[in-house]
């Protein structure tokens, strides 16, 4: 679904390693959660991934498409909410959705479909028709997860998506991305709540400085670690 093979990244002419040769390989049908603490490297990884940033070392690979060589493939297969809401504030709710969902050519019948499902979920169908201006910080991180998320991808990349939310939000965003998991899909997430991760990820990777220090499910990395909980396993390794 995911597969990130040696990739690396400098900043400062080489002489600051944001990323260090990381390889992960993301599996169908897993909520996978990506740790580490402020300037580990887990945003640069991600635009990598999502094309924003070039891979200049390794390769990564979406639902078999190269981000590099075959980016537009790569790009259909996934549903990106970054860490700050991107929204064209001038749009309506009701116009932005749909212009993701002409990006994605998704039918008409279809986006009405899922953005009435999410705008219930997440409580913003009485404010689908107001201009984004005019929205919340928190409502505005809801509109770009339903835009995100109009045409159903295979691949969900969240960086910090609870950032924001209200508690009744957040709670249903976890909800969705098990119900993600559930139907075969794959759920790649960066976040600061180790609580959630615990909770909900099937599989975590810590990262240090950019490079890879521990991977795993839950019972195999508190079983190396003496079955402590993620935020002491967190703070050992990468604190």
């Amino acid at each position: 679904m995911l597969e990130i093979e040696h990739v690396s990244m400098s900043y400062a002419n080489g002489s600051v390693k944001a990323v260090d040769d990381l390889s992960l390989s993301l599996h169908a049908g897993e909520i996978f959660g990506f740790l580490g603490a402020n300037g580990a490297g887990k945003t640069t990884t991600i635009k990598m991934a999502t094309g924003i940033l070039p891979i200049k070392t390794g390769s990564i690979k979406i639902c078999g498409y190269d981000v590099t060589n075959d980016p537009l493939n790569a790009k259909r297969k996934f549903g990106f909410v970054p860490d700050s809401p991107i929204v064209f504030e001038k749009f309506t709710g009701r116009e932005y959705v749909d212009f993701m969902g002409d990006i994605y050519g998704v039918s008409t019948e279809e986006r009405r479909r899922v953005s009435s499902e999410l705008l219930e979920v997440f409580s913003l169908t009485n404010d689908f028709d107001k201009r984004i201006s005019g929205y919340s910080h928190g409502m505005k991180q809801k509109i770009a997860i339903i835009g995100a998320l109009i045409h159903s991808p295979s691949l969900w990349i969240l960086d910090e998506p609870m950032m924001g939310l209200d508690p009744p939000s957040a709670y249903a965003l976890k909800e969705l991305m098990k119900a993600q998991r559930d139907a075969g899909k794959t759920v790649f997430f960066s976040t600061h709540v180790l609580d959630v991760a615990e909770k909900i990820c099937d599989r975590v990777a810590i990262i240090n400085k950019g490079k890879l220090v521990l991977c795993g499910n839950m019972d195999e990395i508190k079983a190396a670690k003496g079955d402590e909980s993620l935020e002491d396993i967190f703070m050992s390794v990468a604190g």
